[in-house]
């Protein structure tokens, strides 16, 4: 009437040498696809072959234990693959080479000479052309802003900035300052 099916048992030497045999190609393929090392393709599949023995695992085919095993391997992998990500960036930083520069005498005394000329500049500008570009430029503010701090229109404030920016930039000549 009925048969009773009998469980394959992952602790029965027989039994796990079935299950070991019909799965170890397949989930070696999938750990070394995710992982992209054969070394740990290879110890995240043992992993998941003693997990299975060590729950015990009961199962009904072999096929229900190689989807058992896939999922595993799978989350495993992938488990491996985030660290080995997170370990990389980890290393890229601490080893980046620090990019920051000393400026020689030479180049400190041309920027030095550049912001003074900038300031100069600034002072034939007539008042309402220099107060946008203060506004804009060192109080960091938006052209909606600047235009209510000084009470005029947003189209107008742009157009001032417009017209700032090209005076400066012919009361200091383009090769006069120096940008590093």
């Amino acid at each position: 009437m009925f048969e009773t099916v009998r469980m394959l048992r992952a602790q029965d030497d027989t039994d796990f040498r079935k299950i070991y045999d019909y799965t170890m190609p397949v989930l070696f393929k999938v750990a070394i696809r995710i992982a992209g090392n054969e070394e740990a393709a290879e110890d995240l599949c043992h992993d998941a072959l003693i997990k299975m023995t060590e729950k015990d695992m009961q199962f009904p085919s072999l096929n229900d234990a190689k989807y058992w095993l896939i999922r595993v391997v799978k989350n495993a992998s992938l488990n491996y693959a985030k660290r080995k990500g997170r370990e990389r960036r980890a290393y890229e930083r601490a080893l980046k080479e620090d990019r920051r520069t000393v400026d020689s005498g030479e180049t400190s005394l041309l920027k030095k000479d550049s912001v003074e000329q900038v300031r100069e500049a600034l002072e034939k500008l007539p008042e309402n052309l220099r107060m946008v570009l203060h506004l804009k430029e060192y109080g960091e503010l938006n052209y909606k802003e600047i235009g209510r701090v000084l009470g005029i229109t947003e189209g107008n404030v742009k157009v001032r900035v417009f017209r700032a920016r090209e005076q400066l930039s012919r009361l200091l000549g383009e090769d006069n300052v120096y940008m590093p």
